[in-house]
C-alpha cells in the first residue's frame, strides 16, 4: 500500500512540474512550426540522438497521459519523414500506453474491482473471451480518447502483453495518417503550400478514416453474427 501511495505521488508531482514549468508550450505547434529549422539542422548532425531522445519524450509524455502526443505525431512526420516517423512513433506510442496501463492497474485495479466487482463481471468475462478484438476495435475508433483506453483497459484482466502487441497493430494506421500529415506540413514554406494537392489528400485520409473504421469494424460483426446463425 505504502509503495502504491509512493508511486501515486510521484505521478502527481511529475504532472505537477510538467504543467509548473511550462513545458505544455513546447509541444504546440505554432511551436515546433517555428522551431522547425533549428530541430531540423539537430536531427542532420545527430539523427540518432535526435531520434532517441523525441522517442522517450513521446513515452513519458503517453505514459504520464500529458497532453501533446497528437502534436508530437504530426512533428514526427515533419521531422523524420514518414518512415523513420511510422516505426519511431508506433513504438513509442505502444510502449507509453502500456506502461499507461500498467499504473492504471497497479494504482486502481483491486479498489475499482472490490468496490463495483459484481458490476464489472460481465465485462471482465468479455474481456477474457475476446479482450484484443475489442481493444483492436478500439483502437481503430479515433472517436474514443486514447487516454481513456489505456486507463480503463489497466482496470481489465488483460495481460499486459496482449494489450502491448494489440495496441502497436491497432494503433498503427491512425499512426500512419498522422506521421503522412504531419510529413506533409513539414514540407509547407509559404501559404500557397496549403494548397498543395499531397497535403489536401493527406487531411482527406484524415477525416474519412474514422468512417471507414466504423465501416469495417460493422461488416466483420455482422459477418461474425452470419456465421454463428
Amino acid at each position: 500500500m505504502k509503495n502504491k501511495i509512493l508511486i501515486f505521488i510521484l505521478l502527481l508531482a511529475g504532472v505537477f512540474l510538467f504543467f509548473a514549468l511550462d513545458f505544455d508550450r513546447f509541444l504546440t505547434l505554432d511551436y515546433l512550426k517555428s522551431s522547425r529549422q533549428e530541430f531540423q539542422v539537430f536531427y542532420e548532425l545527430h539523427p540518432f540522438g535526435s531520434i532517441f531522445s523525441f522517442f522517450v519524450i513521446y513515452v513519458v509524455i503517453v505514459g504520464l497521459n500529458l497532453p501533446g502526443a497528437a502534436v508530437l505525431g504530426l512533428a514526427g512526420g515533419a521531422l523524420f519523414g514518414f518512415t523513420v516517423g511510422v516505426v519511431t512513433i508506433s513504438f513509442a506510442s505502444s510502449i507509453g500506453a502500456t506502461i499507461a496501463c500498467f499504473f492504471s492497474r497497479y494504482l486502481f485495479r483491486d479498489y475499482v474491482q472490490r468496490r463495483f466487482g459484481d458490476k464489472l463481471e460481465k465485462v471482465n468475462n468479455g474481456i477474457k473471451n475476446e479482450g484484443a478484438f475489442y481493444l483492436f476495435t478500439m483502437r481503430l475508433i479515433p472517436a474514443i480518447p486514447f487516454v481513456v483506453i489505456n486507463l480503463v483497459m489497466g482496470l481489465t484482466p488483460m495481460r499486459l502483453r496482449t494489450f502491448y502487441w494489440v495496441s502497436q497493430i491497432g494503433m498503427l494506421p491512425g499512426t500512419m495518417v498522422f506521421v503522412n500529415a504531419g510529413k506533409e506540413l513539414g514540407q509547407i514554406s509559404s501559404v500557397s503550400g496549403i494548397l498543395q494537392p499531397s497535403l489536401i489528400i493527406s487531411f482527406i485520409i484524415l477525416g474519412l478514416f474514422p468512417l471507414f473504421v466504423r465501416k469495417a469494424v460493422s461488416f466483420v460483426k455482422e459477418r461474425n453474427i452470419n456465421k454463428i446463425t
